[in-house]
């Protein structure tokens, strides 16, 4: 299986945080402010330098004022429509 963080699966996923922020008009300074983390945090997951767990991913929405199930939703559902991932017989991933 590939490294997640490069695929266009995660780049969607960093350009739905960059867009939630900005939407809520926060900048990475506010938004790490609101999150208790260095401003270069913010910057860096947005850019892909940095990879950011599915809690920290909550975290991050949830600070912007998001909700994130239900922006979550529609990017789930195109990663796995892209079948990007590739599943063997017993469901073990390849």
């Amino acid at each position: 299986m590939k490294k997640s963080t490069h695929t266009s699966d995660y780049a969607a996923l960093r350009l739905v945080l960059r867009n939630v922020r900005n939407a809520a008009s926060l900048s990475q300074r506010d938004l790490a402010a609101r999150l208790d983390v260095a401003p270069s945090w913010v910057a860096k997951v947005e850019a892909g330098e940095r990879r950011i767990d599915f809690v920290e991913y909550c975290w991050f929405l949830t600070a912007c004022g998001a909700d994130p199930v239900g922006i979550s939703a529609p990017l789930f559902r195109n990663i796995v429509k892209a079948g990007s991932m590739k599943v063997g017989k017993r469901g073990d991933a390849k």
